[in-house]
């Protein structure tokens, strides 16, 4: 981004989008706290991913008020404009996707009590760590205004969705062989739900990055047109 006459409006830009890093670190950490605490049953673990959603929350209403006063104070233009209304829209799916995370812990604490019983065994890590990849890549995007490894993100939410559905139909014929499992495979159901959305948010965020640097709005078009669209 270039620099201001105004220093200080320099520093308010860079203060936002540092902020908006360190909430993604935070919403990162809970995932994989809670696929951890999944696989583990580690109550503490857990009961801190639940804990925590208040402080991702608190990021997200923090940096929403900043942007605000900017436009208000400022009045931005251009590609300045751009970054405030994409930290607007990037926050939102980072605050969700702390809910998502909060929502494994949730279901992992169930399965947990329950003391795993009648349980299908599904292999969840997996999934979880390529939705976990895509919102890392999606962060380093919107750190170094890469629309390269943007584009690589929105690439990649297919084969979650993908996972999503196979998994989706282990579960079905876990419940049709043994109904005992019904009530364990909808929490798995919710959690593989729940790691499928947070690729969705990764996606969106990824596709507010393109916004950012190219000034196109690339929601609901697909990616051999954005592709087009951004040659």
């Amino acid at each position: 981004m270039h620099e201001h006459i105004s220093k200080q409006f320099d520093a308010e830009l860079e203060s936002v989008r540092s902020r908006v890093l360190q909430m993604g670190g935070l919403v990162e950490e809970q995932i994989l706290r809670a696929v951890e605490a999944l696989d583990s049953g580690d109550m503490e673990r857990i009961d801190k991913t639940i804990a925590d959603d208040h402080r991702v929350n608190a990021l997200e209403v923090g940096l929403d008020e900043a942007c605000v006063h900017i436009i208000a104070r400022r009045q931005p233009a251009a590609g300045d404009l751009r970054l405030l209304i994409t930290v607007i829209k990037t926050i939102t799916d980072l605050e969700r996707i702390g809910d998502e995370a909060e929502k494994i812990a949730r279901m992992a604490k169930l399965i947990h009590v329950a003391e795993r019983q009648h349980v299908p065994r599904i292999e969840i890590k997996h999934v979880a760590e390529r939705a976990v990849s895509m919102l890392r890549q999606s962060l380093d995007a919107f750190a170094r205004l890469d629309v390269a490894e943007a584009m690589h993100v929105v690439k990649q939410d297919s084969a979650v969705d993908d996972e999503f559905r196979a998994i989706m139909r282990q579960l079905i014929t876990f419940m049709m062989e043994d109904p005992r499992t019904i009530t364990r495979a909808l929490e798995i159901l919710f959690i593989a739900k729940a790691i499928e959305r947070i690729g969705d948010h990764a996606k969106n965020m990824s596709e507010y990055v393109i916004y950012l640097v190219k000034g196109r709005d690339v929601r609901h078009v697909s990616v051999d047109e954005m592709e087009r669209l951004l040659d």
